[in-house]
C-alpha cells in the first residue's frame, strides 16, 4: 500500500495530467467541432465557469463527508467525462462537456488540497508546495501524451479514451491510500454540526490570502496564455521557438515547487511569499522591458521559479487559519481561497488581452508585474492580522 503522502502526490500528478491531455489537443478540438477563434473562446470559457461554480461546494462537502470521498468522486468523474470530449460535433457540445470537466476539477482541486493539508499537519512537514509540482510535472506528462498522439494521428476520442481509463484504474489503486478524515465523518454520522467558527467571507486574514492567490494566478495565467504571442511579436521568435517559452516557464515553477520543502523550513511561508513574489515581478519586467528575446526567456523563467510558492504555500496558510483544536478543519477556507483565484485564472487572460489590445502586449505583461508586486505588501498585512488574532498555530512563524 503507498503512503498517504505518495497517493496525494499521485492525486495532483493525475489532476495536472487531465488538464494537460485535454489542453494540449485543443486545436484538433477546435477542428473536430469547426469552431473559429471566437467560438472557440466561449467553449473554452465553460472550463472555468465549471471551477469556479464547483470550488465552494467541494470545502463543505469535504467537511461533512471527509476529503478522501471527494478526490475520489471528482478523479473518477474527470476521468470518464474526458472521452466525452472526443465525441462533441459543435462548439456548444465544447462548452457544455468543459462545463462539466470544470465542475470535476474544481472539485478535486479543492479535495486534494485539503487531502494534503491533512498529509502535512500528519507528518508536521511543509510539503504543499511539493504536492504543487505534482500537478506541474502532470501537466507537463499530460502536454507530452497529447504531442505524441498528435504526431501518431490519434484522434482526440482514441487518446482522452486510453488517458481516462488509465485515469480511473489509477485512482482505483490508491483510493485506500488516501487520508480519510474518519474525525469529521464520524461527527457528521453522530449528527453533530460539521461546519463551525465563522464563515469565511466574514475572515479579513482569509480575503488577504485570497488576494495574494488571486494576484499569482492572474500573473500565471498572463503567462500561460500570452507568452508565445510576447516572444513572436515583440520580439520577433520563430513560432517553434517561441512555444519554447511556456515550457521555460512551467519547467522552472515544477523544479522550484519540488524544492519548496527546504525553502520553506529555511525561510517560512511569509518570506518565501515576499521574495517569490519579487523576484516574479523582476522577472516579467526584465522580460518585457529588455528588447532581447534571450531577456525574455530568463525573465519568464524567473517568474516561473518567483510564482512557484504562491499558490501551493496560500492554501497551506489558509488551511492554517480553519484549523480546529482537534487538529481538523481548514475545508471551507481552502474552498474559499481556491474559488477567489480561479477568478484570477477566469478574468486574467481575457484582461490582459484587452489591455494589449489597447496598448502593446509588452505593456499589458508589465502591469501583469505589477500586479504581483501587490503580493509583499499583502503579505505584511497577513503578517499583522494573524498577529492580532494570537492564533497559537502562527505566533511563532517568521516575519518578513
Amino acid at each position: 500500500m503507498l503512503s498517504r503522502r505518495a497517493a496525494v502526490f499521485g492525486v495532483f500528478v493525475l489532476n495536472g495530467s487531465v488538464f494537460g491531455t485535454w489542453a494540449a489537443r485543443v486545436p484538433a478540438l477546435a477542428a473536430q467541432v469547426g469552431a473559429e477563434p471566437g467560438g472557440l473562446g466561449l467553449s473554452l470559457f465553460g472550463v472555468s465557469v465549471g471551477l469556479v461554480c464547483s470550488a465552494p461546494i467541494a470545502g463543505r462537502l469535504c467537511a461533512a463527508f471527509g476529503a478522501r470521498l471527494l478526490v475520489v468522486l471528482g478523479a473518477a468523474s474527470g476521468c470518464l467525462v474526458l472521452p466525452v470530449l472526443g465525441l462533441v460535433a459543435d462548439p456548444l457540445q465544447l462548452g457544455l462537456v468543459l462545463f462539466l470537466l470544470g465542475l470535476t476539477v474544481g472539485s478535486l482541486d479543492v479535495s486534494m488540497n485539503i487531502a494534503a493539508v491533512a498529509v502535512i499537519r500528519e507528518v508536521d512537514r511543509p510539503l504543499m508546495p511539493v504536492f504543487h509540482a505534482g500537478f506541474s510535472i502532470g501537466g507537463l506528462l499530460g502536454s507530452l501524451g497529447a504531442a505524441l498522439a498528435a504526431a501518431g494521428g490519434w484522434s482526440p476520442l482514441s487518446q482522452f479514451s486510453i488517458a481516462g481509463a488509465a485515469g480511473l484504474l489509477f485512482i482505483a489503486l490508491i483510493t485506500s491510500s488516501l487520508p480519510a478524515a474518519e474525525g469529521e465523518r464520524s461527527r457528521a454520522r453522530a449528527g453533530d454540526e460539521v461546519v463551525s467558527g465563522p464563515s469565511p467571507v466574514r475572515m479579513p486574514v482569509l480575503w488577504l490570502l485570497a488576494a495574494i492567490a488571486l494576484c499569482s494566478a492572474i500573473a500565471e495565467g498572463a503567462s500561460a496564455d500570452w507568452t508565445a504571442l510576447f516572444l513572436v511579436r515583440e520580439r520577433g521568435v520563430a513560432d517553434a521557438l517561441a512555444a519554447a517559452g511556456y515550457a521555460v516557464f512551467s519547467v522552472a515553477m515544477a523544479a522550484t515547487r519540488l524544492s519548496g520543502e527546504r525553502a520553506e523550513r529555511k525561510w517560512g511561508p511569509y518570506r518565501l511569499l515576499a521574495g517569490g513574489a519579487t523576484l516574479a515581478a523582476v522577472g516579467l519586467l526584465t522580460a518585457v522591458l529588455v528588447p532581447a528575446a534571450p531577456a525574455g526567456y530568463l525573465g519568464f523563467m524567473l517568474a516561473g521559479i518567483g510564482l512557484a510558492f504562491s499558490f501551493p504555500v496560500t492554501m497551506g496558510l489558509a488551511g492554517a487559519v480553519g484549523r480546529r483544536a482537534d487538529g481538523t478543519g481548514g475545508e471551507r477556507e481552502i474552498a474559499f481561497v481556491t474559488t477567489v483565484a480561479y477568478t484570477g485564472f477566469l478574468a486574467g487572460p481575457p484582461l490582459i488581452g484587452q489591455v494589449a489590445q489597447a496598448t502593446t502586449l509588452a505593456f499589458a505583461l508589465g502591469m501583469a508585474a505589477v500586479i504581483v508586486a501587490l503580493i509583499p505588501p499583502t503579505v505584511l498585512l497577513v503578517v499583522r492580522a494573524r498577529r492580532r488574532e494570537a492564533d497559537p498555530v502562527m505566533a511563532g512563524a517568521p516575519t518578513v
